[in-house]
């Protein structure tokens, strides 16, 4: 029995180690403080809202320069077809969102080598259409960010945000983890009663032939 107990709190542990093949999709916002002359990841997702249902999306990239009032389309991305759309930003855009599908929930760009020209509004809008058993929906989404671009990073806001993540991130691991082992040792515990329920009942009835309900239960 203690076998089968270690047998099944290392299936666990597994389980909860080994990365799923479906992962989920969560939607954050995008940082908006971006340093000149280094890179930066314009952050843009999307979620599907039911995975069940398949999907295609292109996603467009606009930018609004500060101080301006009209949008111009600087990208564009089709299944494995990233364009370039304005000069300004030539060579400068690498395209960072889902790559391997056509069902695209992540519509990140990442900037090289950013310049203060590059400080204003960023519209990204999902154009998505869903494959539904008797037609097509299609669907638009749009997302702003607003891009501030400075000389040099804020040392101490990136520290306390990195810190206050890692300690929000080692809490809710330690919280499932304890819950997984919590579930794992209550199914254990329920399994083994009910075992050792049925030997008292096959031992008060004497029940001991191979071919009886009690088959595979030894008595001790």
């Amino acid at each position: 029995m203690a076998l089968g107990m270690f047998s099944f709190l290392a299936l666990c542990i597994f389980y909860i180690q080994v990365p799923q093949g479906q992962t989920g999709c969560a939607e954050v916002d995008s940082m908006t403080e971006a340093v000149a002359g280094k890179g930066f990841l314009l952050g843009c997702i999307s979620c599907k809202r039911r995975e069940e249902v398949p999907a295609s999306a292109i996603v467009d990239w606009h930018f609004k320069a500060a101080g301006t009032e009209e949008f111009i389309q600087i990208f564009q991305y089709e299944y494995n077809n990233p364009t370039i759309l304005h000069e300004n930003f030539e060579g400068r855009l690498e395209w960072q969102g889902t790559m391997w599908t056509k069902d695209v929930q992540i519509g990140a760009i990442f900037i090289h080598n950013v310049t203060y020209n590059d400080t204003g509004t960023y519209l990204c809008t999902f154009h998505r259409t869903l494959y539904l058993p008797l037609y097509e929906e299609h669907v638009v989404i749009n997302k702003e960010v607003e891009l501030t671009v400075v000389e040099k990073a804020n040392p101490e806001l990136t520290a306390v945000i990195s810190e206050i993540m890692m300690y929000v991130l080692i809490a809710v691991l330690q919280l499932w983890m304890i819950g997984v082992l919590i579930y794992c040792y209550r199914k254990i515990y329920a399994e083994n009663e009910a075992r050792e329920a049925k030997k008292a009942a096959c031992s008060q009835n004497k029940l001991v032939e191979s071919k009886d309900p009690c088959d595979g239960i030894y008595l001790e």
